[in-house]
């Protein structure tokens, strides 16, 4: 499975408002609010916000990859979200958060969370990408740069 096949438009938001590490997580988690794929969101709520106690997933160079496992989705889940001018999220290296990508998975992919969580750190460690993602415009500009990004990976 490929990151940009997580992503569509209405799961991607260009300019996050949240001020705080659990305000940004709550918008993004809250773009699932209607999906189909979501049993119980309070308990994606819950599975994101308890991993995120045990180690912050901000991981470093401007990214965070909040990130849970909850049988409340019937598949895995996954939105992005930029913030303008960034945000004290307790990331790894003491720096502030611009760019956060979201991943929901469900108790029994275990193997498929693990990899789309690698996949998408390889992605975020180039500067290069990173850059033109803050970079973009709208959520389709942020979409189509996870497309092109991605064909230069092989398949999982």
């Amino acid at each position: 499975m490929k990151v940009s096949e997580l992503l569509k438009p209405e799961f991607v938001i260009s300019e996050l408002k949240g001020e705080t590490k659990e305000d940004v997580i709550n918008e993004l988690i809250d773009l699932f609010k209607n999906d189909s794929r979501v049993e119980d969101i309070e308990k994606i709520r819950s599975a994101v916000l308890d991993r995120e106690k045990i180690m912050s997933t901000g991981v470093g160079k401007g990214f965070a990859i909040p990130h849970g496992k909850t049988n409340a989705v019937q598949e895995i889940v996954g939105a992005f979200g930029k913030i303008k001018s960034g945000i004290d999220y307790d990331a790894l290296d003491g720096n502030p958060v611009q760019l956060v990508f979201l991943l929901v998975g469900k108790d029994n992919l275990i193997s498929t969370h693990i990899k789309l969580l690698s996949r998408v750190s390889r992605l975020m460690n180039k500067d290069d990408f990173r850059h033109r993602l803050v970079e973009a415009n709208n959520s389709n500009e942020i979409i189509k740069l996870f497309n092109e990004e991605e064909e230069h990976f092989l398949e999982l």
